[in-house]
């Protein structure tokens, strides 16, 4: 297996857009933090932040418009 390989794959969808309340990317769930820091993360944080994303994205697909303002 080669080392790209093992390399975790990034969350990101490209569909690059910060929510302005929550701060979440409304394409794969991470703050900006989160982005910059995925490479650096471990498999276990990895993981972890995945199941978290999973449920940020349904938040941000239930919010109605009238609730952005």
């Amino acid at each position: 297996m080669t080392r790209r390989a093992k390399r975790a794959q990034s969350p990101c969808v490209d569909v690059c857009c910060l929510d302005p309340r929550t701060g979440w990317c409304l394409g794969c769930g991470r703050t900006a933090a989160e982005i910059g820091a995925w490479v650096k993360l471990t498999p276990f944080r990895r993981k972890r932040l995945e199941r978290e994303l999973a449920q940020r994205r349904a938040k941000l697909e239930k919010r109605t418009p009238l609730e952005d303002e």
